[in-house]
């Protein structure tokens, strides 16, 4: 094959960077036969073979397997020539990463990069989508090949176009390749985009490097050949090399320090590699005591690692000629951390916010050892699976109508995305469209699919979009926009039922409505009319806020209360009843009814005025607050062996309102042999809701929760619980 000279532009700084991809490839014969058979076969597509060459000459140095460089030669032409990957006479693994490659291209179909400014968030999805959306990340490295060719060829273009291919380069592909340490299609890229973007600086850059580049090479590797001297004067074994600035990287310094081009420190840059920590700082004193060091300029990086984990020592030092040298001092160790860790460049140069990352860094981790693995990959499908296993997000990355691009949870529907996008959105929701194509409420979205969604003006949610079973939402986020839909419309209906109830109940005590406002601390609510809305609901007790208002009974009234319960009594009370308490004999005793506790359940007894001891359930929110008055007053107590057969026990049932329901109710009820003391029900028509309110006569808690579980397993059943 011939070598394709990268004649993109005329700086000596490009055709330097040219190189014979035949060195580093290892089946070179494959590659040429190849293309040679396309050539043959293809004529017309002269330009596409051109440019597939070109691509395996960006991509040889890296290493790549002989499969990668020769999907790169391929990419072109299948785009080119329309051509179907399914025909095309080569080995399946090869046609799988061909469609990879072209799957990649969907990114073409972002238009914010075209009208107006993208945000940060925005770009830093699209790059995590160019990952997640693709099964094998030689396919990201062939996409950014393909993009370096393109600035290449848009160099003769007219200048919107230039500007625009420029701006997508250098917002999503130049940081792709920072993240993925592929520092040879990192600097190209970033290089060419801001001479399209900002021509007159760059060349302004250019030429003054171009001016000093033969004095500065020789300047450094004198510096070299004299410091690794030095060090090995001192028995330090180390690797020593200059480090080149690329024009983009100099401009960024220079605007980000506010420095001229001749106050740069690093334009000589020098890098010192070492086998440890001891000798890291052994070689800063071989520096040091050479030559002249700048105290403003030193960082330790080692002692004090960036936030990021970055660790390396940081120099300038004054060089012969009284010419400033910046120095980097590291061990290889820390030097792997810096390109392949999390403290990897990428991470503090572009930014990234601490709390968004979700895991990200840990997965690019894996991307970029995947360069140095590419040999054990060729043999080993377990490795290749282990690392899919590490790069895959458990997200999904869709497109909008716009072409704005959307991060949800794996698994989630149109409905979770129309919620995403806005609470009235998925109110409104009557229909989705993938890619054009109507799909039901409950298609789970997958990577790279554009979403249109249907509305209509007085569409309305549905409560079986909260039933997990039937599959229409799948983010908590989407759920609760629902439930609090459901739980305004209902708030009226709510507020209008707890009013009756309570001024019902606070009439056979004579108190006035507003008497509850001295209720609305104790139940934590900030007005009246939430505390009435979450009694319709069944959200608070109207006996516990009952008991809370009404007066406490005079010593006569207590007295009476008593009598007339002893004489209606056949059941002795106290140590010899169905509760025993703790070490004492008989007392007067009685169950609450705010709570009606059963035998099983957990229990504490507590003293009243008169009225002996009162047995609550431990969870009982009236016991809590009695008991944060007068702590004193709790007692423990206990079941005996000695139980009533029956005891009363209320339940609450919430359910999407269905034919049959009742039916299916009660024989869960007769199977139990449970009896039913009193069932009432409420339906209602607009959200296909329904609340029954049943009274049970149980033995103890173990039979209700058996009765609870057996009913909650029902369809359509939203909640189970006691009232």
């Amino acid at each position: 094959m011939v070598h394709v000279r990268s004649t993109h532009v005329d700086d000596p700084q490009y055709q330097d960077a040219a190189q014979h991809w035949l060195v580093s490839v290892k089946d070179v014969s494959t590659l040429e036969d190849t293309a040679n058979m396309l050539t043959s076969r293809y004529p017309e597509y002269a330009d596409a073979l051109l440019k597939g060459k070109e691509m395996v000459e960006i991509l040889a140095p890296l290493n790549l397997d002989t499969e990668s460089l020769l999907a790169a030669l391929y990419a072109p032409l299948v785009d080119k020539a329309k051509l179907s990957i399914d025909d095309l006479p080569i080995q399946r693994s090869l046609k799988v990463l061909l469609s990879n490659v072209q799957q990649m291209q969907s990114i073409s179909e972002l238009q914010s990069f075209q009208h107006g400014q993208p945000d940060g968030a925005q770009i830093d999805n699209v790059r995590r989508m160019l990952l997640s959306m693709v099964e094998d990340v030689r396919a990201v490295l062939i996409k950014l090949a393909e993009r370096i060719c393109f600035l290449r060829e848009v160099k003769s273009a007219d200048e919107e176009t230039r500007v625009l291919a420029a701006k997508e380069c250098a917002e999503i592909y130049a940081p792709l390749a920072n993240r993925l340490g592929i520092g040879q299609l990192k600097w190209e890229l970033e290089d060419i985009a801001f001479r399209y973007l900002h021509p007159k600086t760059y060349k302004s850059i250019a030429q003054q490097l171009d001016e000093r580049r033969l004095d500065r090479e020789s300047y450094i590797h004198d510096f070299v050949e004299n410091l690794q001297s030095a060090l090995k004067e001192q028995a330090i074994e180390a690797d020593v090399y200059g480090r080149p600035k690329h024009i983009f990287s100099i401009w960024r310094k220079m605007q980000k320090k506010h420095l001229s081009f001749e106050q740069l420190f690093d334009i000589r840059a020098v890098r010192i590699l070492t086998h440890s920590l001891k000798d890291c700082y052994a070689a800063l004193g071989v520096v040091h005591s050479r030559w002249r060091h700048l105290a403003s300029e030193f960082d330790d990086y080692v002692a004090t690692p960036k936030p990021n984990g970055y660790q390396s020592i940081h120099t300038v030092v004054v060089g012969p000629d009284n010419k400033n040298v910046e120095i980097q001092i590291r061990s290889h160790e820390m030097h792997d951390d810096a390109e392949l860790g999390v403290a990897a460049h990428w991470m503090y140069k572009e930014g990234a916010q601490a709390g968004k990352r979700h895991g990200f860094e840990e997965k690019i981790a894996w991307l970029r050892k995947l360069l140095a693995w590419h040999e054990d990959m060729a043999g080993s499908d377990s490795l290749v699976e282990e690392i899919r296993s590490q790069v895959f997000e458990d997200r999904v990355y869709v497109f909008t109508p716009k072409g704005e691009v959307i991060d949800l949870p794996a698994g989630s529907t149109p409905l979770d995305f129309a919620y995403y996008i806005h609470s009235q959105v998925g109110h409104r929701c009557v229909g989705a469209k993938i890619d054009g194509r109507i799909v039901p409420f409950t298609y789970q979205l997958q990577n790279g699919d554009k979403v249109e969604i249907l509305t209509q003006k007085n569409a309305q949610p549905r409560r079986d979009w909260l039933n997990p079973q039937m599959g229409y939402l799948h983010s908590s986020r989407a759920r609760s926009k629902v439930h609090t839909y459901f739980k305004k419309q209902d708030r009226d209906k709510n507020l209008q039922a707890g009013k009756e109830l309570l001024e019902q109940e606070l009439s056979k005590h004579n108190l006035p409505l507003n008497e509850a406002n001295k209720a609305l601390e104790r139940f934590n609510v900030a007005h009246l009319d939430d505390l009435l809305a979450a009694i319709g609901a069944g959200d608070v007790r109207l006996h516990q806020v009952v008991n809370f208002l009404k007066p406490a009974p005079s010593e006569e009234q207590q007295l009476a209360r008593i009598k007339k319960r002893s004489a209606q009594s056949s059941k002795p009370l106290g140590g010899t009843s169905e509760v025993t308490i703790e070490g004492i004999g008989n007392l007067m005793m009685q169950f609450a009814r705010c709570c009606q506790p059963i035998p099983g359940e957990s229990i504490r007894g507590f003293i009243t005025q008169g009225r002996g001891v009162s047995v609550h359930r431990q969870d009982c929110e009236q016991l809590q607050h009695l008991l944060s008055q007068h702590p004193e007053r709790g007692i423990e107590v206990s079941w005996s062996d000695r139980t009533q057969k029956e005891y009363r026990a209320s339940v609450r049932i919430s359910a999407l309102d269905r034919n049959g329901l009742l039916h299916d109710i009660t024989s869960v009820l007769a199977n139990e042999k449970a009896a039913v003391l009193q069932m009432d029900s409420e339906s209602d028509a607009q959200s296909q809701s329904a609340t029954i309110w049943l009274k049970l006569a149980v033995k103890n808690n173990q039979a209700l929760q058996k009765i609870i579980q057996h009913l909650r397993q029902l369809p359509g059943i939203e909640q189970v619980q006691r009232s």
